[in-house]
């Protein structure tokens, strides 16, 4: 989950953001790419919590640089050689992605390992304001491209495109459940009732992962696509900072959380990680995304209840993160003091989902 972005659609202009050392990259894109050498300029796209991404124009030309957070301490959570990696293998398949045009791993040009990446034209719809703007038939062509693109990436032998050790697929649904259950553990202020119990139905029926070993996104929702209307087509696939390889279905699974609990829930208005979205907002509902999502992959759905009742508990467990945050006065932005009111639908249908057979 990340923070909303900056509208980027305004040219950098001023001085250089938090971040960005615009002196030393200059020199280091003299020697590596050339044709980016000369005067610089930059602006914040997105930031926060997630990795940051900067519009960068160098003479008349754009391209996009991402580095992780400032006084980021875990690594391996925001590895810039991980998500160059995956996009440049990606590039020659289907699934579109932003061409990678640099690796940086030197931190010592601007603080921190950076890549840089083509701009690809394309609007993030993360609003509702946004969405209320398109016809009912671009809502619904925009949530089957969505739904065909993840199909898409699924088919993707990781193998044929240099990926076969990109990740640990062996016991990744179990390993999902320990990660989420000890970020719980860090992130409790409050009585939470039934999430003990969810926590411990999935850590007792986790699959077998028939599925297991496909390239996974691990936060595929609308507002991490680029996308057109006009035609209606995803334009570029971003923000992929927790592939790996592993079980398909946690990426739908999460997605139907955030569209069928989230964006359905009657505090999705205005709310920073539900609203624009789902059902709610005028686009299909969650079964129609499966049917076509099926219809264009080779993936078992059958196990999904149980990947959506993961997705409850790892968007409960963030939303009670972020809860507990805004209550110390650690969060910027508007809407965060409503996360907390998401907790407990996500449990309950976590619970229900859990139940399925």
């Amino acid at each position: 989950m990340t923070d909303p972005a900056v509208d980027a659609a305004r040219p950098p202009t001023g001085p250089a953001p938090r971040g960005l050392d615009l002196d030393r990259l200059a020199a280091h894109l003299a020697t590596h790419r050339p044709e980016l050498a000369g005067p610089l300029s930059a602006r914040l796209i997105a930031g926060g919590k997630s990795n940051l991404t900067y519009l960068l124009r160098a003479g008349d030309r754009e391209v996009v640089l991402r580095r992780p957070p400032l006084g980021h301490v875990l690594a391996t959570a925001h590895d810039m050689a991980r998500e160059h990696r995956v996009i440049s293998a990606l590039a020659p398949t289907g699934v579109p992605v932003p061409e990678a045009l640099l690796l940086c791993a030197d931190e010592s040009v601007i603080g921190a390992p950076f890549y840089l990446m083509a701009k690809v034209d394309g609007e993030v719809y993360r609003r509702r304001a946004q969405t209320d703007a398109l016809t009912a038939d671009q809502r619904r062509d925009l949530a089957l491209a969505m739904m065909d693109t993840l199909a898409t990436l699924h088919r993707v032998e990781p193998a044929e495109v240099g990926l076969a050790d990109f990740g640990r697929p062996d016991g990744y649904l179990g390993r999902q459940v320990r990660r989420w259950a000890g970020q719980l553990d860090r992130s409790r202020s409050r009585p939470l009732p039934g999430i003990d119990e969810l926590r411990d139905a999935l850590a007792g029926s986790v699959p077998e992962g028939a599925n297991a070993g496909r390239v996974v996104h691990g936060d595929y929702r609308l507002d991490n696509l680029l996308a057109s209307v006009d035609p209606v087509a995803v334009r570029a696939v971003l923000d992929w900072e927790m592939a790996t390889l592993g079980d398909p279905l946690a990426d739908l699974g999460l997605l139907l959380t955030y569209w069928d609990v989230l964006g359905d829930s009657e505090h999705a208005e205005g709310n920073p990680v539900a609203d624009g979205i789902g059902p709610r907002a005028g686009f299909p509902t969650g079964a129609e995304l499966i049917d076509r999502y099926a219809g264009r992959s080779d993936v078992d759905v059958g196990p999904l209840h149980w990947h959506v009742a993961l997705g409850c508990f790892k968007l409960a467990v963030i939303c009670e993160g972020i809860h507990y945050r805004h209550t110390l006065g650690q969060t910027l932005g508007e809407g965060f003091d409503r996360i907390g009111e998401m907790v407990a639908p996500l449990v309950a249908h976590g619970l229900h989902a859990v139940r399925e057979r």
